[in-house]
């Protein structure tokens, strides 16, 4: 049953959108067994679930997903285009991006090399005779993208965000973090067990005998635990203040002294300026490793990894099998994506601007533009409204609220200017060649950051990618071209529909600045505290709400989510809902409401529209894995949880106090 903030005869008197005009939400999507007010994440988009399964190359599916999917298809015709042509200048983005797809979906070459691309790769690290060699093909291993066991990465100084330093990471695992390593769980004991099948079977394809391909994996695994074991778990690591710890260039040596650490900045290019260690417990662990591990384990370690990094740049068996552990067992997903579609990603992943240059061409016009920069400057003004209208932040606390928000930096569609890859050489030889190609460039591309003034016209993600995402330190929110598409926006959609979507979109990654992690940070993205010592104490028992408020989901019998894992971005979605409906409705002020359509009210339609959005059906094996590590809710919780705390939500579809879908006001959740 249809639950309206009208009378059914107010309905019935209201005018629908005639043919031509802007649509609402999609009405078939909806079931209409389901009710709004007990579970709006199966009312709002139902229908659409049952009757499109999640399709078996997928872990997870909804219009959004579709939509994302349905975006790779622009890419495909683009690289389609540009690889059909073989005679663009050398270095140009056209050669690049199209020799570079070409060579990808090669099928029958890449299955000819088989395993011949890295075993140059292998046998030099095979051919190791001490560990100073040992460290300097770690060098090279990073050259290329190949991270063990830690990561040296350029980013922001966290306390002078205007200059860029490097920042030494984590890294090294081959499971998705550390308590798949460690935790006594039966699910956790099973992925163990996995993971030591599929690494002796990578060693197998790769050549090693079964018997030896076993002790190798025993020995990677064992390698890798140790590591896991002084590794943040994944609340510690949402935590900015236990990831800073500036370290000058000399200090290095303190935390572990048997790595060259000069031979190692100066092969990379890189200045010997102060930098950033996030994980010092690591790095003591590394150094413990550096000093009792035998070399033959070490190598072993990082075979294992140049086995990991390659496989789906190589032959059938290992896409096949590295998909058999990764995507059936982790994931759920049962076949694995058509071969056009892994090219097209790993196309957009290595050469994102070369081929977004194109992108944006076909699929961005101005007109999306203009709205957008619309939408987001409604959206920015109703975060003032908001901070100014809280009763529990007092005037001084206020004050710095606005200025930070004052300096929020919008970045829509696509960078002013796009990287020229110079340098970078593609040919139609060797997959594997290629990605090693482009990730050396990419690599070198981030070091020559590094010591530098910060560049606040670089981008994190590629114009094509469905996403967005807020900066801290630069206190920016991005919005790429491929996340501005329907539906999530739609130029012909009516204001409420775009609002529930891209505007929540845009409010989340706004609050993301005013999350638990984003609030630490200030105006000029510095790790500062501008809080008042009182109100901070208030932010932090609101935020409390929401942990208990989301410890209380359950995706099975005894699997919860982590409240505090999930803390920003459920703190980003009720936000961002929150203040995207209050835009919507300054929106329309000197325009008249917007028509009820197919008897939904605009009210209605924002909402519906946010549920169809994030309305994900998704596989449990993927929600296991979310459950444990991933900062989001899985979809249901992040339809229903946020809803649930907003008035205007039951006033939209006039629930009543006890409905499911309305929070007791004593447990009513509200930050921002």
């Amino acid at each position: 049953m249809i639950r309206s903030s009208l009378p059914l005869v107010a309905l019935l008197a209201v005018t629908t959108a005639s043919a031509g005009a802007v649509h609402g939400i999609n009405p078939a999507d909806i079931n209409r067994n389901g009710d709004a007010c007990t579970d709006f994440f199966d009312y709002a988009n139902g229908a659409w679930r049952q009757q499109n399964p999640i399709p078996n190359y997928m872990d997870r599916w909804s219009r959004r997903w579709q939509s994302g999917e349905f975006n790779k298809e622009h890419v495909r015709d683009i690289l389609n285009e540009l690889s059909a042509k073989t005679d663009w200048p050398k270095g140009s983005a056209g050669q690049l991006a199209g020799d570079f797809y070409a060579t990808c979906m090669d099928e029958s070459r890449v299955d000819a090399l088989g395993s011949k691309p890295i075993q140059p790769w292998l046998a030099e690290v095979d051919a190791l005779r001490d560990k100073a060699g040992m460290q300097r093909m770690i060098g090279k291993l990073h050259d290329v993208g190949v991270f063990v066991p830690f990561i040296v990465y350029a980013g922001e100084d966290l306390h002078e965000p205007s200059q860029t330093v490097a920042h030494i990471y984590a890294g090294g695992l081959g499971m998705p973090d550390r308590d798949y390593y460690l935790k006594p769980d039966q699910r956790f004991v099973d992925t163990r067990a996995k993971y030591l099948e599929h690494v002796a079977k990578m060693f197998e394809l790769a050549g090693t005998k079964p018997e030896q391909a076993r002790q190798n994996a025993q020995t990677v695994f064992a390698f890798e635990k140790r590591l896991a074991e002084a590794s943040f778990d994944n609340v510690q690591l949402r935590d900015p203040k236990l990831l800073d710890n500036p370290t000058a260039f000399a200090d290095l040596a303190k935390l572990a002294p048997s790595f060259d650490w000069a031979k190692y900045f100066d092969a990379a290019h890189m200045p010997r300026n102060a930098l950033n260690v996030t994980q010092p417990r690591f790095l003591q662990q590394v150094e413990e490793e550096l000093a009792t591990t035998p070399l033959p384990q070490w190598k072993t370690y990082l075979q294992w990894h140049v086995l990991n990094t390659a496989a789906d740049s190589l032959s059938t068996p290992f896409v096949e099998e590295n998909f058999a552990f990764n995507g059936k067992f982790l994931t759920g997903a049962t076949e694995i994506k058509p071969r056009w579609k892994r090219c097209a990603e790993a196309t957009d992943n290595q050469l994102g601007e070369a081929l977004g240059q194109k992108y944006v061409e076909k699929y961005f016009p101005p007109e999306a533009k203009a709205k957008m920069q619309d939408m987001v400057k409604n959206i920015l003004l109703a975060m003032d409204d908001t901070i100014r209208g809280l009763d529990w932040m007092d005037e001084a606390t206020k004050k710095k609220a606005l200025e930070k928000r004052a300096t929020f930096f919008p970045k829509l569609g696509y960078p002013d200017k796009f990287k020229d890859y110079k340098g970078v050489v593609i040919s139609r030889d060797s997959a594997w060649d290629n990605v090693v190609a482009a990730s050396r460039w990419n690599v070198a591309d981030n070091r020559s950051q590094v010591g530098k003034p910060t560049d606040r016209s670089r981008w994190g993600m590629t114009p094509p990618t469905s996403n967005a995402y807020y900066n801290p330190s630069q206190n920016e929110i991005v919005f790429p071209a491929g996340i501005l598409q329907p539906p999530a926006f739609d130029v012909t959609a009516t204001d409420a529909v775009n609002y529930g979507a891209i505007g929540v979109v845009i409010g989340h990654e706004i609050s993301h600045g005013f999350d638990d992690q984003g609030a630490q940070f200030d105006a000029q993205g510095r790790l500062a505290n501008w809080w008042t010592p009182a109100d901070n104490k208030q932010f932090q028992a609101k935020g409390q709400c929401v942990v208990d408020q989301f410890e209380g989901y359950f995706i099975e019998p005894g699997v919860h989510h982590n409240g505090k894992l999930v803390l920003g971005e459920s703190i980003g979605d009720l936000a961002g809902a929150k203040i995207a409906y209050r835009a919507y409705l300054k929106s329309r002020e000197g325009k008249g409401p917007e028509p009820t359509i197919d008897g939904f009210t605009p009210e209605q339609q924002f909402f519906l529209s946010w549920g169809q959005w994030r309305g994900d059906e998704t596989r449990m094996e993927t929600q296991r894995t979310m459950i444990q590590g991933d900062p989001h809710p899985v979809a249901k919780y992040r339809v229903n949880g946020p809803l649930s705390n907003l008035p205007a939500f039951r006033d939209a579809f006039q629930c009543k106090a006890d409905a499911p879908m309305v929070r007791a006001e004593k447990d009513r959740c509200e930050v921002w």
